[in-house]
C-alpha cells in the first residue's frame, strides 16, 4: 500500500491498514469509518487501497459496470447477454464531495425528452460509477441529510432509484463505503454510523523519531514521486498477492459454532442494537482467518473483529465516547468460549502477522458516558480576579420544547425552522434558474398546453419545450446556528442550581444535534465575557466545554450580549444563509461594569433591531422573584421560558402555550 507516511507514526494506523485490507479481502464486511484528528493520513491510506483491489470484469460500453457473467437484468443500458465476453478495468474509487447535489449522486433524467418522447434518457451519477468499487466520502459527518438518506437507501438495497414525477430508473449500486471524519466537527447520524462495517480511531504519534520519519518520507515523495513509488513497489505487490490469495481462500474458511456463540454473546453483552453487528463480526472474523492463511476462525479473530466492529455501535447519544472495555471483552469471550475451534498450528497466528493479532497496546478505551468533573480548585481564575467555584456535573438531560426561528429561511437543510429547501412539501412552482432538479409536472403541462396547436402536435405525446418546464418550490426545515449565552457568575453558583442549568443546556445541545444545527457557546462572569466555543457542528465539543465551566464573580450581562453579537456578525459573513437563534441562560441580573443595567438594555436592543431570534431561559429561583429575565427577553424582542417550561412534557409550559394561543 504505497503511501508517503509510515503507519507506525500514527496511533491506530495498523488497525486502519488491517480494516481496509479486510474489506479488500471480503467486501461484504461493509466498509470502514476512519475517525481521527486532522493531518493523520486518513485520506492517504484510503486512496492507497484501490491499487490493491483486483481488476473488475465489465460489459463493454455499459455505464453501470455490469458483470458479464451475471449482468443486471434491469440495467438502463441493457439488456445484456449473460455469459458474454467482457473487458477488465481497475477497481474505481469514486469520491463524493460534501457539497454534491442529489442529481450528482444518483443521476439525472432528461425531463424534456422523457415528457416529449417517452425516452428514459438518464445520465448516471456517482452511485453508478461506484458500483463494484469504492465510494469514498471525506468529512462524511458534514454530508447533508438528504444525501445521507440516499446513501442509506442504496447501501441497504444494493440499488439506486431515481424517481421524477412518474418516470423511474433503477440500477444496481453495490459499493464499499469508506468515510473519514474529524469528530471535532460533529458526529454522524446513528443510522449512517451503523452502515459502516468497521471503525478505527487514528491519532498522530507523540514520538519525535516517528514524526521525523513522516517528514522524511513526505519530502522524498514530493521530490521524486515516481522513485518513491518504485521503492515501495515490491512491498505493494506482495500485499496485492496476499489479498488475492486470501480472497481465494475465503470460501473455504469455517466459522464454527463456538466462534458464532462468542460473536453472539459479545454483541449481547455489550447491548448492541439490532443484528447487523453480529453479521459484520462474523464476516470480519472470517476475513481475518483468510488473511492469516487459515481455514478456521479462532478466538483471537473474534476478539479483533469485536474491536473493529463494535465501538461505533456502542454510542447511545452524541456525548458517549466510542470505545470498548477490553477487560469486559476478554471475560465475555472466555465465558462463551468453546472447545471446537481447532488450531492445528498451535500458535493461533498465520503468515506475516496481520489478522488475528492482539490489539496494539494503546490502553483501554473509555467506555463511560462522559468525563468525570474536575476536582475542586482546578478551574482557572475568573476574569477580573473574582472568586469562583469549581465546576459541577450537569443534571440528567431531558426532552426539550422545540425552539425555532420565526419566518421562512433558506439555510442548510435541517430539522428546526421553516425554510425553502430541496426537500419537503411542494408549495408552488417557478421557472428554473439553472438546471431543473424538481419538476412540477402540473405547472409544466399547464405552461405547454396552450401552444400545442401552434407547435404542430399530431400524436398523443405532449410537445414540451425548455421554456415550459417549471421547478417545484418546496418548504421543509433548516438547521440554525444556536448560540448559547450562559451566565456563569456568582449569582448562578449555587451547586444544585448550576447543575440544573447545565442539565438544561445539555438538553438543548442534544436537541441541536438531532436537528442538525451548528452550536456556539459564550460565557460571562467576573468582569468580562469569552467565546468558550466558536460556532461548530460538534455538539460534543460544546458539551465538554459546558461540563468544565466554572462559576463565580459578578454578572457582566452586557459584556456577554455584546460578545454574542460580535460572534453572530462574524458568522453571518461566513454563512449568510444560516439564521441564528440566541439562547440566553441567566437569572437576568446585571452587576458587572459601569451602569450595568442600562448597558445591558442597550446591548439587548441591538438584537431586537436586527431581528435576531432569541429565547431567555429564566434561571431565577426562590419564593421571591424579580422577573428580570422576562424584562431582558422584552428588550431582546424574544420570549422567556423557565427551566420547568423548557421541558417538552411540562404542565406549566402547556398551560402557558394555551394562554398564549387564547390571547
Amino acid at each position: 500500500m504505497t503511501t508517503p507516511f509510515p503507519f507506525t507514526a500514527v496511533v491506530g494506523q495498523d488497525d486502519l491498514r488491517l480494516a481496509l485490507l479486510l474489506n479488500a479481502v471480503s467486501p461484504s464486511v461493509g466498509g470502514v469509518l476512519v475517525r481521527g484528528e486532522k493531518g493523520t493520513a486518513k485520506s492517504t491510506a484510503v486512496r492507497a487501497l484501490t491499487s490493491l483491489l483486483p481488476k473488475v470484469a465489465v460489459v463493454p460500453g455499459c455505464r453501470f459496470s455490469c458483470d458479464p457473467a451475471s449482468p443486471d437484468p434491469g440495467c438502463p443500458d441493457g439488456p445484456h447477454e449473460g455469459g458474454g465476453g467482457g473487458t477488465s478495468r481497475p477497481a474505481r474509487m469514486v469520491e463524493l464531495p460534501v457539497g454534491a447535489s442529489e442529481d450528482r449522486l444518483v443521476g439525472a433524467l432528461d425531463i424534456e425528452r422523457a415528457l416529449a418522447e417517452g425516452v428514459k434518457a438518464f445520465e448516471p451519477g456517482l452511485l453508478a460509477a461506484a458500483h463494484r468499487g469504492i465510494l469514498y466520502v471525506d468529512e462524511v459527518n458534514l454530508l447533508h441529510d438528504h444525501l445521507v438518506d440516499l446513501l442509506l437507501d442504496a447501501a441497504a438495497m444494493g440499488a439506486s432509484y431515481v424517481e421524477r414525477e412518474g418516470v423511474s430508473v433503477r440500477h444496481a449500486a453495490r459499493f464499499l463505503l469508506v468515510g473519514t471524519m474529524n469528530p471535532e466537527e460533529g458526529e454522524l447520524r446513528p443510522q449512517l454510523l451503523d452502515r459502516f462495517g468497521l471503525t478505527v480511531e487514528v491519532a498522530a504519534s507523540r514520538e519525535p523519531d516517528q514524526r521525523v520519519e513522516v517528514v522524511r518520507r513526505r519530502l522524498a515523495y514530493d521530490d521524486d514521486p515516481a522513485g518513491f513509488a518504485a521503492r515501495w513497489a515490491d512491498e505493494e505487490a506482495a500485499i496485492r498477492q496476499r489479498v488475492v490469495a486470501a480472497r481465494e481462500l475465503l470460501p473455504s474458511v469455517r466459522l464454527g459454532d463456538a466462534a458464532l456463540r462468542q460473536i453472539a454473546g459479545t454483541c449481547a453483552a455489550f447491548e448492541v442494537d439490532g443484528m447487523r453487528a453480529d453479521i459484520v463480526m462474523a464476516r470480519t472474523a472470517t476475513a481475518l482467518a483468510a488473511w492469516a492463511g487459515r481455514t478456521d476462525v479462532l478466538a483471537e479473530d473474534v476478539r479483533q473483529a469485536a474491536l473493529l466492529a463494535l465501538p461505533h455501535r456502542r454510542r447511545r447519544n452524541p456525548f458517549d465516547a466510542p470505545g470498548l472495555d477490553e477487560d469486559k471483552l476478554d471475560q465475555t469471550l472466555e465465558e462463551f468460549g468453546g472447545d471446537d475451534d481447532p488450531d492445528p498450528d498451535g500458535d493461533g497466528g498465520g503468515p506475516g502477522g496481520g489478522g488475528g493479532q492482539p490489539e496494539p497496546d494503546e490502553g483501554p478505551a473509555d467506555d463511560g458516558a462522559g468525563a468525570a468533573p474536575p476536582e475542586a480548585g482546578e478551574g482557572e481564575p475568573a476574569p477580573g480576579g473574582a472568586g469562583e467555584q469549581s465546576p459541577v456535573r450537569a443534571a440528567e438531560p431531558f426532552r426539550t420544547k422545540v425552539l425555532s426561528v420565526p419566518g421562512i429561511g433558506e439555510g442548510a437543510a435541517g430539522r428546526r425552522s421553516r425554510a425553502r429547501t430541496e426537500q419537503g412539501r411542494t408549495t408552488g412552482a417557478r421557472r428554473p434558474e439553472g438546471a431543473l432538479t424538481k419538476l412540477h409536472l402540473a405547472a409544466t403541462v399547464r405552461a405547454a398546453a396552450p401552444h400545442q396547436r401552434a407547435r404542430g402536435r399530431s400524436g398523443r405525446g405532449l410537445v414540451v419545450r425548455r421554456d415550459d418546464l417549471r421547478q417545484a418550490t418546496r418548504e421543509g426545515r433548516e438547521g440554525n446556528l444556536v448560540l448559547f449565552v450562559v451566565d456563569a457568575s456568582g449569582s448562578m453558583a449555587a451547586r444544585q442550581r448550576m447543575s440544573a442549568v447545565k442539565g438544561a443546556v445539555l438538553s438543548l445541545l442534544l436537541d441541536a444535534y438531532q436537528r442538525r444545527d451548528k452550536v456556539g457557546l459564550v460565557t460571562f462572569r467576573g468582569s468580562a465575557a469569552e467565546v468558550a466555543l466558536p460556532p461548530t457542528s460538534s455538539v460534543d465539543a460544546a458539551a465538554a466545554r459546558l461540563e468544565s465551566l466554572p462559576t463565580g464573580g459578578r454578572t457582566p450581562l452586557a459584556a456577554g450580549l455584546l460578545k454574542a453579537h460580535d460572534v453572530l456578525r462574524v458568522e453571518r459573513l461566513r454563512d449568510p444563509a444560516r439564521r441564528a437563534l440566541v439562547v440566553v441562560v441567566t437569572d437576568g441580573r446585571a452587576t458587572g461594569g459601569p451602569e450595568p443595567v442600562a448597558l445591558a438594555g442597550r446591548a439587548a436592543r441591538l438584537f431586537a433591531a436586527e431581528g435576531i431570534a432569541s429565547v431567555v431561559v429564566d434561571c431565577e429561583s426562590g419564593p421571591v422573584r424579580l422577573g428580570l429575565a422576562g424584562q431582558l427577553a422584552g428588550e431582546l424582542g424574544g420570549t422567556a421560558v423557565t427551566l420547568d417550561e423548557l421541558r417538552a412534557d411540562s404542565i406549566a409550559g402547556l398551560v402557558k402555550d394555551v394562554q398564549r394561543r387564547a390571547a
